[in-house]
Formats: structure tokens, C-alpha cells, sequence
């Protein structure tokens, strides 16, 4: 794996990462499509590499879009980026998709599955639109890709002061 530069004007990296509904159910949940671990084995297992590459790391699960929206609301206080599965509100959610925009915080998508290999309304994602990225199809290792691909991207942007946190991360494209 590549070095990362996590440090962020002299802080480190937080990354919120954030799951939508029925996530909450993993491991028993359809594990014929969704495999056996649990959320809270993904979330054990990005604390490990969070450690590793010595960032900070927070984790939601809310099977309402308004709390997942009132998340992302709260992360711009704390959040250098957002790792994000929104789960079906992927493809239906025109409230989250503005959310994520109307943040500006950098958010990349994750999907368990390959959402472009299931059910043809699920091939669509609103929210990855206004994400800086998308990893899809790798399981629980979505997660894992998905972190590193947030701290590679937070790498790679200038850094602005921010008032009360050190810097600001711009967006490589803002909706």
C-alpha cells in the first residue's frame, strides 16, 4: 500500500464514516449477497487501519434520511471527509444527494456489492454524483479501499485555513 500523508495542517485526518438503513443488520441480512460480517466487525476492522495510518475515525448508522442527513449537517464541524454508504437510499434519495453537496465535504461512496451487477434500478446512484469517488463490489473491504481513497484524495487538495480547525479541504468539482 502506498505511504499516506494524513496529517492535515499539522492535525490529523477525521473521517466520519457513515451507513444508511438496514446496515445495521449485516451479517444475518441476505448473507448470500452481503456476506457474514457484522457492522461492527467493518467498523473493528477500519479501526485498525485508521490506526495504522494514524487518522481519526467516527462511525454513524441510521436508518432514517433525515438523521443521515442531520449527520453530514454535523460533519462539517468535525469531518475532514465522509465515507459514506448510503444503502437504497443510494438510488432514491434526492434529499442526501443535496446534502452531500450542500456540505462540500469531500464523500466517498461505498457499496458492499456491486451495485452495477444487481437490479437495473439499483445501477443509478444519485449520491455518487456529488462524491469524489465510488468503491463497490469488495464486501467488507469496501470500507478499507474507501478510507484509504478519502486520505489519498484529502492528500492531494491544497490546504485553506478554516476558523476553529486548522483547514479546509476543497472539492475538485462542486455541485
Amino acid at each position: 500500500m502506498p505511504r499516506l500523508l494524513v496529517a492535515i495542517g499539522g492535525a490529523v485526518a477525521r473521517i466520519l464514516v457513515l451507513n444508511g438503513p438496514n446496515l445495521n443488520l449485516l451479517g444475518r441480512r441476505e448473507p448470500g449477497l452481503y456476506g457474514t460480517t457484522t457492522l461492527a466487525e467493518i467498523e473493528s476492522a477500519v479501526r485498525k487501519l485508521a490506526r495504522r495510518l494514524r487518522c481519526e475515525v467516527r462511525f454513524q448508522q441510521h436508518n432514517g434520511e433525515g438523521e443521515l442527513i442531520e449527520a453530514l449537517h454535523e460533519a462539517v464541524g468535525w469531518a475532514d471527509a465522509v465515507v459514506f454508504n448510503p444503502a437504497a437510499y443510494t438510488h432514491t434519495s434526492v434529499a442526501l444527494r443535496d446534502a452531500i453537496a450542500g456540505t462540500r465535504l469531500p464523500v466517498v461512496e461505498v457499496h458492499l456489492s456491486n451495485i452495477h451487477a444487481r437490479e437495473p434500478f439499483r445501477h443509478h446512484s444519485l449520491t455518487a454524483e456529488v462524491a469524489v469517488g465510488l468503491v463497490s463490489g469488495f464486501g467488507a473491504e469496501s470500507y478499507l479501499l474507501g478510507l484509504q481513497a478519502a486520505l489519498n484524495y484529502l492528500a492531494r487538495q491544497p490546504a485553506l485555513p478554516q476558523p476553529g480547525r486548522g483547514v479546509l479541504r476543497g472539492r475538485s468539482r462542486v455541485s
